[in-house]
C-alpha cells in the first residue's frame, strides 16, 4: 500500500511494525506542516492517525476503507518532534472493523493524538504488485 499511498510518502511516514490488525508508524514534523500558530495543523495529525489505522485494517487482505473516525487532540506537537501512531484492531467481524490509534509525541509516555475509527470491510481483496 505504501508504495501508491503519495500523502503518506509527502508526510516522510516510515513505517515501524506492520502486522495482522497493528501498525506503528512514525514521521517528523515540517515546518510545511504546521498551522498559523506554530504548530502541528490538526489535519496532518489525523491523516497519520488514518495511515497507521489504514494499514492496520487492511492488513486481512481486505479493501478496508475508513467509514467513521474522531479525533481527540490532548497536546500540541511543534516543528522538529517525532511522532509515532500506533494502531490496533480492536474489534473486527465480517462487514467492519474497529480501530484505535494513539500518536506518542519523541518519547512522551502519555499520547498527544487520538483517534478510535471505524473501517468498512469490502469484500475486493488487494492486488499483490511486485
Amino acid at each position: 500500500m505504501m508504495k501508491a499511498d503519495f500523502c503518506s510518502q509527502w508526510m516522510g511516514i516510515e513505517p515501524l511494525k506492520i502486522e495482522e490488525g497493528e501498525c506503528h508508524l512514525q514521521m517528523k514534523v515540517r515546518k510545511e506542516m504546521l498551522n498559523g500558530f506554530g504548530i502541528l495543523h490538526g489535519g496532518i495529525a489525523f491523516s497519520l492517525a488514518d495511515s497507521a489505522l489504514a494499514f492496520a485494517s487492511n492488513s486481512y487482505g481486505r479493501v478496508s476503507p475508513l467509514i467513521n473516525g474522531n479525533m481527540v487532540y490532548s497536546k500540541s506537537a511543534k516543528e522538529g518532534d517525532v511522532l509515532r501512531a500506533e494502531a490496533k484492531v480492536f474489534a473486527i467481524s465480517h462487514k467492519k472493523a474497529d480501530i484505535d490509534v494513539d500518536i506518542y509525541c519523541n518519547n512522551e509516555a502519555e499520547p498527544f493524538y487520538r483517534m478510535r475509527g471505524t473501517v468498512y470491510r469490502s469484500s475486493k481483496e488487494h492486488q499483490i504488485e511486485d
